[in-house]
């Protein structure tokens, strides 16, 4: 017991120490807000934010695992950036949703998030200033792209600032705990398609109902005993379900993509994607002409989708994800390169490279 005594003030003094560097860091993030205001200059920088990231895993000689020190990190820098000017982040809502939780691990939870009940007014919300920063889908990894997102780039001026890729758990919720008593299942339409084979096999013949959000089928779930939502853990915690059954998405690895926009344009990383949309010209090889500079300038599309332009019948708008940084001479020759092809371009914006979180 005294070796154990021993290792445990070790243990004690070592957390007061990281408590005063942790104050001194807070300290000198308070002197960069006032140099960034007095500059007017921009205060959350998600190339900076990832330098940060990168060099602590980097530096990191272990035991503790990198994972987990990133983790830490993102709420350090969470907590760091509201005490130079607390940023307000708009998500489709209500809280609990797969987009929130996106949002707080990209942002931490020091942020002030605001949800909302629609795609279309995470777009309002940043355009009216009501928020910095929105968070929406973009793509998943077994069911494809999240059109309504897309379409919202169309008409809007926002930037991609950033790429939040989670890897996505759906399970089932109830406040029953006894799977046969469960009569109705709630969910987005996006959590009852990736479920869709384990509804088949477990509950056969049970109906499902569409959801805004599947916060808000836990929400519905949360009202009707006899019913059960589809839904993230923490939307469990937060209207206090029961975890009848974990896991259920049909693939294992079911990640989904998200956005962060914003009315910025980010630094350069070296480890960057651009997005484009354009729109070509009725004749025979013009998509193969769009796309020719970019193997002549070997650089690599990693998507490429179209969707109706919405303005004339049959015209289609192409949206195109490349490795690399607008600023990059190779992405800004092959992007300039597509103008005589192109009725319309449009550079959504340059960002740093997600992973898998």
């Amino acid at each position: 017991m005294k070796e154990l005594d021993t290792v445990r003030k070790n243990i004690d003094r070592i957390d007061e120490e990281i408590l005063e560097l942790l104050n001194k860091r807070a300290e000198n993030v308070l002197e960069v807000g006032r140099i960034k205001r007095s500059q007017k200059a921009k205060f959350y920088r998600p190339d900076r934010e990832r330098q940060i990231l990168e060099r602590v895993a980097r530096n990191n000689r272990g035991p503790f695992p990198n994972d987990a020190l990133k983790a830490i990190y993102r709420e350090v820098l969470s907590a760091s950036l509201a005490l130079e000017e607390p940023l307000k982040v708009t998500c489709l809502g209500p809280l609990g949703t797969f987009t929130h939780l996106a949002a707080l691990r990209h942002f931490g939870s020091s942020a002030a998030f605001v949800p909302v009940d629609s795609i279309k007014k995470v777009f309002e919300n940043v355009e009216t200033n009501k928020a910095e920063y929105g968070v929406v889908p973009i793509e998943n990894s077994n069911e494809g792209v999240v059109s309504h997102t897309l379409d919202m780039f169309m008409d809007s001026d926002l930037q991609v600032v950033a790429e939040i890729v989670l890897e996505v758990s759906h399970n089932l919720l109830s406040r029953q705990t006894d799977r046969s008593k469960i009569i109705k299942v709630y969910s987005h339409p996006q959590g009852l398609a990736q479920c869709r084979g384990w509804l088949e096999a477990n509950l056969p013949g049970v109906p499902v109902a569409e959801s805004t959000s599947t916060a808000k089928a836990a929400e519905l779930a949360a009202r009707d005993p006899k019913s059960a939502a589809i839904a993230s853990e923490i939307a469990a915690r937060m209207y206090d379900l029961n975890i009848v059954e974990r896991n259920i998405q049909d693939s294992r690895r079911n990640v989904t993509r998200f956005l962060v926009i914003s009315k910025e344009f980010p630094h350069r990383t070296g480890k960057d994607k651009t997005s484009i949309m354009f729109s070509i010209k009725h004749k025979p090889g013009s998509l193969y002409e769009v796309l020719l500079p970019f193997k002549r300038s070997k650089i690599n599309l990693t998507k490429i989708e179209s969707r109706p332009s919405r303005r004339k019948a049959w015209e289609y708008i192409f949206f195109v994800d490349m490795e690399g940084h607008i600023e990059d001479k190779k992405v800004k020759r092959a992007v300039d390169a597509l103008t005589n092809n192109c009725l319309y371009l449009k550079i959504l914006g340059s960002y740093p490279q997600g992973k898998v979180s």
